[in-house]
């Protein structure tokens, strides 16, 4: 890069990246961008809640690029969704590098990685998968003739992939077609053993990585980064956490293990004849006795360790350490035997740590607990799955605190992390030191909050860059409280009545939130016969194809659960009321949550604020979100649980909503509905 007298700065490139871009100036954006500098600069972490329309990945990768290029180093931007990685990747990224090229010097470089299974490995495709335990589907010819296919396919894929990336290939295939073309990072021999090491698209990827300036990857990678022993994404000194209200929960799936006898049969099958036939004998009969303990055992949450199971899995885990003796370390042999040794060592070590950690996992003195155990049981359900043991831990701050801030300066971001009006809610489960009691401002303005004391670790700030929306002159907060607080048996007859009217008022336009897919189907099929609008319903077709059906017919409603409480973006007259049928805490026998709030109970805190009332408020943030998607947007959020409003902890849920005007009146919010109904008719809504 050619010398220059200063370097420009953070502000004169956001304007130049903003105009190149045809773009306008927005505060929140600038503040923030300004913040990400000063963290920078001074290694203090920060956390930034920037609502939507902000512009926040513009405020973070600008500062984040100026760093690279100027340092010669490596930023990581870290995701929770794929649906932003890519917007990343192939629309921001591209974009900003031509644009800051001049004033930088040169073009900045970036690059995409994700875990190893995510890549196509031509060593595998090549010997093809190792044979695996019947898989019942399989005794379906047509379910056979479909796999061959999609095998078929990859192959002919292969040759012309640049990437071997599962997310390029449109249309995807099965989750058991693409085992047979990938391998994990246990199962990878490496790329000096491997004799198509030098072309696995893998390596060839971290390579990319490792010489980009910005490296865009997701909080699962993020987490085995943290969680295994040897490095996975290349240097760095700055990380970028955006949608990073998902982090505990991302973080936790991938620091979570399971168990189950079909698990060790496919171990003691790769073992094959690698190991003294006796040796594996023990292994499969520890599977065997595990299938029948399971099967003897109710599902749910285990507070103690039956003896049954607890003899069980000491079979299990000696079983397999026998076998990863037997086995040996690496050798010299040829290729195949090579990877067969290390496929097989790779599903034994897996079980046996599992195993282990299922034993060590009970502790009679609940606060010092580290994991949680329970087991599902689907075997007569829907998916027909075999009873499984899980694992996961109780908390993921230590990890965090440990192997990511203490690591690299980190930036967190989201619309959604101010929860109570407070940043240390989540800074609590992030593993952050408490900040002072200083509130942040629940008004849309830029807000700053000081960082703690000297005498802290982690240094971090929290900062409430406001959003661009006008949510108290736009919008409506409507709770209505005379429905008596929801039951266990279904929508109330009120309250499927209450949804009626509110439909009729907005003429359809309508976003309903349930908070679980029983309660959605019941709405959908009860209204259907009520209401003259049409009526969507999550499972009834891929949750892309029905949003874009109710974005493009404006008199059309969408009901469901889960994904849509965060993954729909419809601005305009086609979303101008949002329900919400129930405050949506998490379901009392989860095992996760459950043993989280005990924990903290027994260390003397409050588990439900802490636990429930968190999840629910995070929620809540993201699906009345749904609600203004432009600055131009008006509505209403209708929550027909009265609890927001009577509960003693109601008052934290609506601190961690925006700032919309509040009432509890039906008429109120059913005229505002009419006269944007009418309004949005008049511009042809």
């Amino acid at each position: 890069m050619p010398a220059r007298t200063a370097f420009p700065g953070i502000n004169e490139l956001l304007t130049h990246a903003v105009e190149a871009l045809g773009g306008a100036e927005r505060a929140g954006q600038v503040k923030m961008a300004e913040a990400v500098g000063h963290a920078i600069r001074t290694g203090e972490h920060l956390a930034v809640q920037a609502g939507t329309g902000t512009g926040k990945s513009l405020a973070y990768l600008v500062p984040a690029i100026r760093h690279a290029v100027q340092k010669d180093t490596t930023v990581v931007v870290s995701t929770a969704t794929i649906a932003l990685q890519r917007q990343l990747v192939d629309r921001d990224l591209p974009r900003l590098a031509k644009a800051l090229k001049k004033p930088l010097g040169r073009e900045p470089t970036f690059a995409i990685l994700k875990g190893r299974r995510n890549y196509l490995c031509l060593h595998r495709l090549d010997t093809g998968a190792p044979e695996e335990p019947e898989d019942p589907g399989l005794f379906d010819p047509f379910a056979v003739s479909r796999l061959g296919k999609e095998v078929t396919r990859l192959r002919e894929w292969s040759s012309d992939t640049e990437t071997g990336d599962r997310d390029e290939l449109v249309p995807g295939v099965s989750e058991q077609a693409w085992r047979q073309v990938s391998v994990t990072a246990r199962e990878c021999l490496g790329v000096s053993r491997c004799p198509v090491g030098t072309d696995c698209f893998a390596e060839r990827a971290r390579a990319e990585a490792g010489r980009a300036d910005v490296v865009v990857t997701n909080h699962a990678l993020l987490a085995i980064d943290a969680l295994q022993g040897y490095q996975v994404l290349p240097d760095h000194d700055l990380v970028i956490v955006d949608e990073a209200h998902e982090l505990v929960d991302r973080v936790t799936s991938v620091a979570t293990g399971e168990l189950t006898s079909s698990m060790i049969a496919i171990a003691v099958r790769r073992c094959g004849k690698l190991i003294d036939g006796a040796v594996a004998d023990r292994l499969q009969e520890a599977s065997e006795g595990l299938a029948i303990v399971l099967e003897e055992l109710p599902a749910g949450r285990m507070d103690a360790l039956p003896k049954a199971l607890e003899g069980t899995l000491k079979t299990v885990r000696d079983g397999a350490h026998a076998c990863l003796t037997a086995l040996g370390s690496d050798r010299k042999e040829d290729v195949g035997e090579a990877t067969a040794r290390k496929l097989a060592r790779s599903q034994v070590e897996e079980i046996h740590d599992t195993a282990t950690r299922l034993l060590d996992a009970f502790d009679e003195d609940l606060a010092h607990q580290r994991d949680v155990v329970w087991l599902s049981n689907d075997r007569f359900g829907a998916g027909n799955r075999p009873p499984m043991l899980h694992i996961a831990p109780l908390s993921v701050s230590g990890l965090l605190r440990e192997r990511v801030f203490g690591m690299a300066t980190t930036v967190l971001t989201s619309a959604t992390l101010c929860l109570g009006g407070a940043f240390d809610t989540l800074a609590r489960q992030w593993g952050l030191p408490p900040s002072p009691a200083q509130r942040a401002k629940a008004e849309g303005t830029a807000t700053d909050q000081a960082p703690p004391a000297d005498d802290e670790t982690l240094a971090w700030t929290g900062l409430d860059v406001g959003s661009p929306f006008d949510h108290r002159n736009n919008g409506i907060l409507y709770v209505a409280k005379h429905l008596p607080p929801p039951g266990r048996d279904g929508l109330g007859k009120s309250t499927l009545a209450e949804i009626a009217e509110l439909i009729d008022a907005a003429g359809g336009r309508t976003l309903g939130l349930f908070s679980s897919m029983r309660a959605a189907k019941q709405a959908a099929e009860e209204l259907r016969e009520r209401i003259g609008h049409p009526i969507l319903c999550q499972g009834e077709d891929a949750t892309s194809l029905l949003v874009r059906k109710f974005a493009e017919d404006a008199r059309t409603c969408l009901f469901g659960t889960l994904s849509l409480w965060q993954g729909v973006d419809v601005p305009g007259p086609s979303l101008q009321l949002v329900i919400v049928d129930r405050i949506p805490f998490p379901r009392p026998d989860d095992p996760v949550s459950s043993a989280r709030q005990r924990a903290v109970e027994a260390r003397g805190g409050n588990g439900f604020l802490t636990v429930a009332a968190t999840h629910a408020a995070l929620l809540l943030a993201q699906g009345t979100g749904r609600l203004h998607r432009s600055v131009a947007d008006r509505g209403v959020v209708a929550v027909l649980d009265s609890r927001l409003a009577t509960a003693r902890y109601g008052g934290f849920l609506r601190a961690s909503l925006p700032p919309f005007w509040p009432t509890s009146d039906p008429e109120v919010a059913r005229a505002a509905l009419r006269r944007l109904d009418a309004s949005a008719s008049d511009v042809g809504g």
